[in-house]
């Protein structure tokens, strides 16, 4: 028996401080889709006012509108939804990019990425809506920098509530991710896919999608935070259905 019962186990305190903080960390992701959930509909609502249902798809696009990179007969099909003005977009991306980048390097996986614009009015700019669109221009021509490209902007995402990157600062991210051709400045700079932006988004509220990032592997929805925002999380997901 101890002979201070008053005094503070190190070990219990240690436990306690970990668990606290895997508490907030979850809260702090379901509060950041929670607002998404929200700005979504009300965002889209506004936006796609008078936009085009029909709107021909870019080039290098799937039937449902996603830019896919890599081996299309590979094992696994990685499904990516997500916004690139979305807090937790970042945080995914930070956490599993490089598995991303990987799995098709290797020809593990194939990765299927659909670039909504669900949060127009987190910016006042309509920020979400052109980098939408720079993604389909990107993709547009080749997708071999596609992810490279992609990890820069997410780590150039604006905070919400502000005016957004300026489309000469997406020009930069594009041609220092190796898309120097001259048509993809003025793709970005005329919005040129815009319409095809907003229709898809909406495509994508219709199917069911209710917040940003939504994961799928193999058709299957992700729905483990560890996998979608712990370090290298979906790593074992692709190895998995890989049967690896």
């Amino acid at each position: 028996m101890s002979k201070n019962p008053g005094r503070k186990n190190p070990l219990a305190a240690a436990e306690r401080a970990d668990r606290n903080r895997k508490i907030l960390i979850q809260v702090a992701v379901a509060a950041v889709l929670v607002g998404l959930v929200a700005a979504i509909g009300i965002g889209l609502a506004v936006r796609n006012s008078g936009s085009g249902e029909n709107s021909p798809a870019p080039a290098a696009t799937t039937d449902n509108g996603a830019i896919r990179i890599g081996n299309p007969d590979a094992k696994v099909t990685v499904r990516v939804i997500a916004d690139m003005q979305c807090p937790a977009c970042q945080m995914f991306e930070a956490a599993n990019g490089e598995v991303l980048k990987k799995a098709v390097e290797d020809g593990t996986a194939s990765v299927e990425y659909n670039i909504a614009a669900f949060l127009d009015r987190a910016s006042t700019t309509e920020y979400s809506s052109r980098a939408a669109n720079a993604s389909f221009c990107v993709a547009e021509a080749g997708t071999e920098n596609y992810q490279t490209w992609l990890q820069a902007m997410f780590a150039e995402q604006p905070p919400e509530g502000g005016n957004g990157l300026p489309d000469s600062k997406l020009v930069d991210i594009a041609t220092s991710a190796g898309y120097t051709d001259p048509a993809v400045a003025d793709c970005i700079t005329e919005r040129k896919h815009d319409a095809f932006v907003q229709s898809n988004s909406t495509e994508l509220l219709k199917s069911g999608i209710e917040g940003t990032p939504t994961i799928y592997v193999n058709g299957e929805q992700v729905e483990s935070q560890q996998a979608v925002f712990g370090k290298d999380g979906l790593a074992p997901v692709i190895a998995e259905a890989a049967g690896q």
